[in-house]
């Protein structure tokens, strides 16, 4: 049925692109019989935004993964450096949120740990939409931050790390087969900020599934019974990723690849100081208008990924 959806929406927008070159073709004719110029910033500004539309089309043909037409479960982690990696974490989840908010994707953060003076340890947000995790999937990695430190009294500069995991949405009954007697479910007090109920109740739900040892925590929600089903829909992301990386594994040995994994994949590095600049150690795009980056101006880096994958 999501494929399904996903073919009808991709026919409509179609359609709706046609009927928008064919205004368009219309009032340049006009335009040309009547020698009416001042339309020409008009047709300029419509050609522009036809061309973007197209080009965003254009990106979407490289989708090549089972899961590309998927929402995703985004996962962050901050790398050791105390403060400054937890404000660096702090400040991806705000650049990705920014980036789902300009593509009209619905995200929503399922759980955070705040840091103890600044910032978040963690935090795993859902954004649903079309084509998110084959748009996402390009941020899986190691982010690199150099700047002068705001929480260091020498002012000095300082580099900081954040681990970004991007996991397939999973369908229960479909993609994931879990036997109840496989899962350890643990409930303990939430931490850090959220009200007395949390603080009080043993809310917090860790679930850990006992032949993989993969395991999902959830603190985030109101309740015990939303943080286990927070925690339930995480856990079944990280296994479909693991079965995924599994079968990406085996298809790299056949072909004699090298599979890089871990912390130390760095995949990008944000500059902002001795000077500004944001590079994909992947692809060797990179941008000079660090702020646009860090406010979720993304779509280069993803497209840049997305075209060298399809050229190896």
């Amino acid at each position: 049925m999501r494929e399904l959806r996903g073919k009808k929406n991709l026919v409509n927008v179609w359609r709706e692109l046609e009927k928008k070159a064919a205004d368009l073709q219309e009032m340049i004719i006009l335009a040309i019989e009547e020698e009416d110029y001042s339309l020409k910033e008009e047709i300029q500004l419509e050609l522009k935004k036809l061309d973007s539309r197209f080009e965003q089309l254009e990106s979407q043909q490289l989708f090549t993964g089972d899961y590309d037409s998927r929402n995703a479960m985004l996962a962050l982690h901050a790398g050791a450096g105390g403060t400054e990696a937890q404000d660096w974490a702090n400040m991806l989840l705000r650049m990705y949120l920014r980036w789902a908010e300009r593509h009209d994707y619905k995200a929503e953060v399922l759980d955070v740990s705040p840091g103890e003076e600044a910032g978040i340890k963690s935090a795993i947000v859902e954004i649903k939409g079309d084509y998110v995790y084959g748009y996402l999937k390009s941020e899986h990695g190691v982010h690199r931050l150099v700047r002068l430190s705001p929480f260091d009294a020498d002012h000095a500069r300082h580099t900081s790390f954040v681990l970004a995991e991007v996991l397939p949405e999973a369908e229960e009954t479909v993609d994931v087969k879990i036997d109840p007697e496989d899962l350890r479910i643990d409930t303990f007090r939430s931490s850090g900020p959220g009200g007395q109920h949390m603080q009080k109740t043993s809310s917090a739900v860790r679930i850990t599934h006992l032949p993989t040892g993969l395991v999902a925590t959830c603190q985030g929600q109101r309740s015990q019974h939303q943080n286990k089903e927070a925690a339930l829909k995480i856990l079944y992301s990280r296994f479909l990723e693991l079965d995924r990386k599994k079968k990406e594994k085996e298809r790299a040995k056949l072909k004699g690849e090298r599979i890089e994994a871990g912390w130390g994949n760095q995949i990008r590095s944000y500059v902002l100081h001795p000077y500004k600049m944001v590079k994909d150690h992947r692809t060797d795009y990179e941008v000079h208008d660090a702020e646009a980056v860090l406010d979720g101006e993304l779509d280069g880096f993803i497209t840049e990924y997305l075209r060298s994958k399809v050229g190896k």
